[in-house]
């Protein structure tokens, strides 16, 4: 499904945010809250060969994959008038033509229980795209992670920015994959550094 199509008459919109949109979306919106979509995990099994990495050496980012016992949270951001087509032009460079991504509409949940449910739009990359890396263990993604660079910059600052978010925004939330990787990409710099 194209966000134009989704979007045809609206004059609002709201976008879901699960990996560096959390803490740089580089587009105008009105508003934004933190919460939650459930029926979906976060996973870095997407490969960066542009924002995170090359094509030597891709980097790894985050993806969503279907699993109803499961939710993933981020941030959505409500885009109202011209700055729905000023959002969708420039999320289309940066997700679909340099990373893959598909777009789906999805039940945001925000944390604030005052804020009702919306239907916000989201970018996945599925297994079918060339860029897709899948599974692998917290030790090898963390390696690939510590040493992968784009022209965005470094891939571990990816990481180490979206678990931020997580402690910070969402402290009450485990993210087991995430923190995992985490330890384990740290652990290799630490390895890394005290090798100089």
């Amino acid at each position: 499904m194209k966000p134009q199509d989704i979007i045809a008459g609206k004059t609002s919109l709201w976008i879901f945010g699960y990996g560096s949109l959390v803490w740089r979306p580089d587009f105008k919106y009105r508003s934004s809250e933190v919460g939650y979509i459930n029926g979906y995990k976060r996973r870095f099994w997407h490969g960066d060969n542009f924002h995170r990495g090359n094509d030597e050496l891709p980097g790894r980012v985050v993806t969503l994959i279907e699993d109803d016992d499961e939710s993933t949270w981020g941030v959505a951001f409500e885009v109202t008038g011209s700055q729905v087509e000023e959002a969708l032009r420039y999320l289309n460079v940066r997700e679909t033509a340099c990373g893959g991504y598909i777009t789906k509409m999805v039940e945001f949940v925000p944390e604030n229980k005052s804020q009702p449910p919306v239907q916000a739009l989201v970018y996945i990359a599925t297994s079918d795209n060339t860029l897709y890396l899948g599974p692998a263990s917290p030790e090898e993604i963390g390696a690939q992670i510590a040493v992968c660079r784009g022209k965005t910059g470094h891939n571990l600052e990816y990481l180490l920015r979206l678990a931020e978010f997580m402690r910070t925004s969402c402290p009450h939330v485990e993210d087991h994959h995430l923190f995992s990787i985490e330890g384990a990409a740290l652990a290799v710099v630490s390895y890394m550094l005290a090798a100089q």
